[in-house]
């Protein structure tokens, strides 16, 4: 099918904007650390049910220990790292800013493949990137109330740090994912079904859902926290908020970026998929009953053309 890869990231790009709405309600209810292990419990049995139902088995076939090894890699610095920080940014400052950090993740995933891979990076994609911190900063910033004017962040300095982080541990966990899911496709025997090479993408992700279940499960039970999961199924609609999160989030929208991705170009798939600050602008305001304002307009589409120039150029 024409244009597959572009739709398909294009639907993830809307899927992480449902996400990111349904998830702000429900960091603020439940708490981040009990919903991010609710949502990896609930997107671990989603996925072993759609594994079972299309390969017959529930869990990832095939996987041998680098596969292993990378992904859950992956999982500890997305999943852990990534989202803890993204929807701790969301209980601070709500998902519409929260959402604009996440523009950093493309640039920092080009600068770990830099590292990690030995991919090259152009003196366009510096450019870009400065592009993309020149976005954010229009969008965080206001002038100060003193005789000079100058520009003090609008945002609480934790929730920005907490955005950077999420940036990050989302770039660098792609290109963790990356390495992983190649070295899945070179485990796979030469007369494994075609539904197992379609299915590739969701059995990489049950493998990333493990290591963040088990980084959540650890840290809870470290301080002594546990109870608040008890508590948080006590919340009905809580709970339905965290179960749509973990549907189009770890569940749709992460296994749909990983088959975009083989479907389209990856700066046309990732330049796609980075649309979600934009697409949450209008539902963000109407929901939580604010202005939009102008300058965070001007930001937001001054980041996004950073993140397109990253990928395009």
């Amino acid at each position: 099918m024409q244009y597959l890869g572009e739709i398909l990231s294009l639907t993830v790009a809307v899927s992480w904007t449902a996400t990111a709405l349904f998830a702000d309600i429900a960091s603020h209810r439940l708490g981040s650390l009990p919903l991010n292990l609710i949502r990896m419990g609930l997107s671990l049995i989603l996925l072993a049910v759609l594994l079972w139902m299309v390969i017959g088995n529930p869990f990832p076939r095939y996987a041998d220990a680098d596969t292993w090894m990378w992904l859950t890699l992956s999982g500890f610095v997305g999943y852990a790292f990534g989202d803890y920080c993204l929807f701790n940014s969301y209980v601070i400052f709500g998902s519409k800013f929260g959402q604009l950090f996440m523009t950093l993740a493309p640039p920092m995933a080009g600068i770990a493949g830099w590292l990690m891979l030995g991919e090259s990076l152009s003196w366009h994609a510096w450019v870009a990137m400065a592009v993309t911190m020149t976005g954010i900063g229009i969008s965080i910033m206001a002038r100060g109330d003193g005789t000079h004017h100058r520009l003090v962040l609008k945002l609480p300095l934790k929730g920005v740090l907490f955005g950077i982080g999420a940036g990050i541990g989302q770039g660098v966990g792609l290109v963790l994912s990356k390495i992983g899911l190649e070295s899945y496709q070179a485990a796979l025997p030469l007369d494994a079904a075609s539904s197992m090479q379609f299915m590739l993408p969701f059995a990489g992700t049950f493998i990333r859902a493990v290591a963040g279940f088990v980084s959540f499960f650890a840290l809870l039970w470290l301080r002594h926290s546990l109870g608040q999961v008890t508590a948080a199924f006590h919340d009905k609609k809580g709970m339905s908020y965290a179960f749509l999160t973990t549907f189009f989030g770890p569940f749709l929208g992460v296994s749909l970026s990983l088959m975009a991705v083989q479907y389209a170009p990856a700066g046309i798939a990732s330049t796609l998929m980075a649309l979600t600050p934009v697409l949450i602008i209008v539902p963000y305001a109407l929901i939580n009953h604010q202005r939009i304002s102008f300058k965070e307009v001007v930001g937001t589409l001054v980041t996004m053309t950073g993140v397109a120039m990253f990928f395009l150029l």
